[in-house]
């Protein structure tokens, strides 16, 4: 049998099972994926998840929101706006998503 690797932990320090504990969610890296292209508004971000409920997609953008990964920034206006951004936190996905992305496109489809 081969050694473990050096990242393999079996408690809460481990750092990818911290890192999943916050991607956790079906919907979680589609939403990052989405905002890696920049700013979106809420009816942007549903139109471009087809099947996600506005419920769902208002929870994930909490939940990062709570983890440093999103900013929301709310104008007042009439109609109000709000806006949905990664930080700078957030967009340090991107290497990762792009690996995903190449891992995809070796699945079958």
């Amino acid at each position: 049998m081969e050694p473990a690797s050096p990242d393999v932990c079996e408690d809460e320090s481990c750092p990818v099972a911290r890192a999943v504990a916050v991607l956790d969610g079906k919907w979680t890296m589609l939403v990052i994926r989405d905002l890696l292209d920049g700013t979106r508004r809420f009816g942007e971000l549903r139109r471009s998840l087809a099947g996600i409920s506005p419920k769902t997609l208002t929870d994930r953008l909490r939940e990062l929101e709570e983890s440093g990964l999103v900013t929301r920034t709310m104008y007042a206006e009439i109609p109000p706006r709000v806006e949905y951004d990664l930080t700078e936190r957030g967009r340090r996905l991107s290497p990762v998503l792009s690996a995903l992305a190449d891992f995809g496109r070796s699945l079958p489809a």
